[in-house]
């Protein structure tokens, strides 16, 4: 039998490493009731604290921690890096914890909030489903990357990333440019209240800019608790798509990883891209300057996005500038081999 080390004590009881040292120590900063759960998990897995666990120094203080949604969306993966390096490099603990399908992002930090004194928290993804009052209940400076909701109005937090609503129009405009009137979307969860539903705004907005109808059999959303930010997603759902409607000439997918899903699956049934559907993504992965076809994108500006989320966050840390900002960058119309001129 294998030796029962500290992370078997605190994945079984869904704890920090630095909550179960806190509870072999008998430290007063720690939930009762998570206390007592620790113990009795440590007596039921017959751990042993030895003289590190004891003498384990606790820097929750300092700790950031970064929250991820998704991280099967390879959008977030050099993000992630960027963020770690820079938060290690300014004196910080990075504390990295992924948030499943099934889990409320927020009601997560929460309880991070109450077992750590953290003194920060990056999001990275996420559907917020929840509302503006749950936010506030977050008591330490906090970045929601990657998304700008301009409606929530708080102190102690940024929103950081391209306009979604603006670059979505921006590539739906870009296929009626090219004669596509009839667009087929294919959208995250019914339930995500920001980047999917800014971005199905966005293609809506474009229609009805270009007197075009908005047809409700040719939008298409994942089901609940399914992750839409992978290429399994688009992969599985274009054969629905079509036995439902095939009366479209593009595709605007909201992220490259379901644009990518959706154009080898086309392929693979038959199908020729840009011949017979014309597909746009939503985010400029990397991976697409390696893959033919290359699909069609907004390219937003990662790095400059990492980097301004943890600037922000270190100036609300350390100069108490706890006035909201929302940061806006640019995204970049990239043209690549999965949409062509129609008559």
């Amino acid at each position: 039998m294998s030796k029962i080390t500290i992370r078997d004590v605190a994945k079984k009881c869904n704890v920090s490493v630095s909550t179960v040292s806190r509870a072999i120590n008998n430290q007063d900063d720690i939930n009762p009731e998570t206390k007592n759960k620790i113990l009795s998990a440590i007596d039921e897995l017959g751990y042993i604290p030895n003289s590190n666990a004891r003498s384990l120094k606790i820097t929750e203080s300092n700790v950031i921690a970064v929250l991820i949604k998704g991280l099967s969306n390879p959008f977030y993966l050099p993000m992630f890096s960027i963020i770690e390096s820079k938060i290690n490099s300014n004196g910080y603990t990075f504390s990295f914890y992924k948030i499943e399908e099934n889990e409320d992002e927020i009601s997560v930090a929460l309880k991070l909030i109450n077992e750590e004194k953290l003194k920060g928290i990056i999001f990275l993804g996420g559907f917020f489903v929840q509302n503006e009052e749950k936010l506030k209940k977050i008591k330490v400076p906090f970045v929601i990357s990657t998304i700008l909701n301009k409606d929530i109005i708080m102190p102690n937090c940024a929103f950081i990333g391209v306009d979604d609503f603006e670059e979505s129009k921006k590539i739906v405009n870009y296929l009626i440019s090219l004669g596509h009137k009839k667009i087929a979307f294919v959208g995250s969860r019914k339930d995500d209240k920001s980047i999917g539903m800014l971005r199905k705004n966005g293609y809506i907005a474009a229609l009805k800019d270009n007197k075009l109808p908005v047809v409700d059999n040719l939008i298409f959303f994942a089901d609940k608790n399914v992750n839409p930010y992978n290429f399994e997603y688009g992969y599985d759902i274009i054969e629905n798509i079509l036995k439902i409607n095939k009366d479209f000439t593009a595709i605007y997918a909201i992220s490259d990883s379901i644009a990518i899903g959706i154009t080898k699956k086309l392929l693979e049934i038959g199908y020729k891209i840009p011949d017979n559907f014309s597909i746009v993504g939503f985010d400029g992965l990397r991976i697409n300057r390696f893959i033919t076809p290359s699909i069609t994108t907004i390219k937003q500006p990662i790095e400059e996005i990492a980097s301004s989320a943890c600037d922000v966050l270190f100036d609300m840390i350390q100069n108490g500038n706890n006035k909201q900002k929302i940061i806006k960058f640019d995204g970049e119309l990239w043209v690549g081999q999965t949409t062509r001129k129609i008559d």
